[in-house]
């Protein structure tokens, strides 16, 4: 009987079905000007246009919402993410406001519902779909095919990195990914570090910015795991694991699957200063995957990070398999 319930749960939080359930359920609550403003084809260009920078989008905002529909656009939005990420997001989607006093925006730019939902395909748990939630500071992609997702891009944001005025000073949406970078670096010798620092200046940005593939061309690897001892390999490990665990269960376990099979093959680099502060960049890289960190615009006070599938991200690998294995059984 144990093993029945266990078994039933499992199903029942199911990611795929989660979704699935989420955005039809989202779809139904729409007016039909709505549904023809947040539906696209599969195969549409859009689906991969993806971006983190605040401007107009394609798709429904949360902005041109009736209440009820918010409700259930946020249902959606937290059924590809776990608790840690869902809080990460709808934070995140909150600093808006923060950067409207800041600016002294008229809520043009700055607004916290100019969050924009966006479903490619029809959303059923064994068929290919997929869907977006995006604004400035979170672009979160999700492609389904034949009941499995991939989860990226994946990217979160935070202007400001840390509050400094008002009610919500020393809010740090962010401050894992920051703090457990430091700590990493500050774990590397002296030798180690002439390898790791790849440049004494951090970046502007991430590399790949919203780059379609997350190629790095010609850049400094930084220092393989193999040559580190295990307090190292521990500290590159729970960073790792903030990205891997920003999503449900099912999907952090093939994230963590991926840093598994990388083994010691993991890069990491870094650039810029090493002090809590400094404006610095990092990223953690293997075959598989590719995570980016920088914090160098507004004084180092403006986040960028992504969790990129460096083979699969908008489901390409898995979208060529089910491709080649459709055309062979015709």
């Amino acid at each position: 009987m144990g093993a029945i319930l266990l078994t039933s749960a499992y199903h029942r939080l199911d990611s795929v079905s989660v979704m699935t359930e989420a955005a039809n359920r989202l779809l139904a609550s729409l007016t039909p000007e709505q549904r023809a403003q947040t539906t696209f084809k599969f195969d549409d260009a859009e689906r991969v246009n993806w971006h983190f920078i605040p401007r107009e989008r394609k798709g429904l905002p949360l902005l041109d919402m009736a209440s009820h529909q918010k409700h259930l656009a946020t249902a959606l939005l937290s059924a590809g993410l776990s608790q840690q990420g869902f809080m990460k997001a709808v934070t995140i989607m909150s600093l808006e406001d923060v950067l409207k006093i800041m600016e002294k925006d008229n809520g043009q730019r700055r607004n916290p519902e100019k969050y924009y939902f966006s479903i490619f395909g029809t959303p059923c748990d064994q068929g290919t779909w997929g869907y977006r939630v995006e604004g400035h500071h979170v672009s979160q992609n999700y492609t389904v095919v034949n009941g499995r997702v991939v989860d990226a891009p994946s990217f979160f944001g935070s202007n400001p990195a840390e509050v400094k005025q008002g009610p919500r000073a020393g809010l740090r949406t962010l401050f894992q990914e920051d703090d457990l970078g430091l700590a990493m670096v500050a774990t590397l010798d002296a030798e180690q570090r002439k390898v790791a620092i790849v440049d004494q200046t951090a970046y502007k940005d991430i590399i790949t910015f919203n780059n379609r593939t997350a190629a790095l061309s010609g850049q400094p690897s930084g220092l393989l795991a193999s040559k580190m001892n295990a307090r190292q390999l521990d500290a590159l490990l729970a960073l790792t694991e903030v990205y891997a665990r920003n999503v449900p269960d099912q999907l952090a376990e093939a994230r963590e699957e991926l840093i598994k099979q990388a083994g010691r093959n993991i890069y990491f680099a870094w650039a810029g200063g090493i002090n809590k502060g400094d404006p610095h960049y990092y990223r953690v890289q293997a075959s598989s995957f590719l995570i980016e960190f920088d914090m160098t615009q507004d004084n180092a006070n403006h986040i960028h990070s992504v969790w990129r599938d460096a083979q699969n991200d908008f489901g390409d690998d898995v979208l060529k398999t089910h491709y080649q294995e459709s055309h062979q059984q015709r």
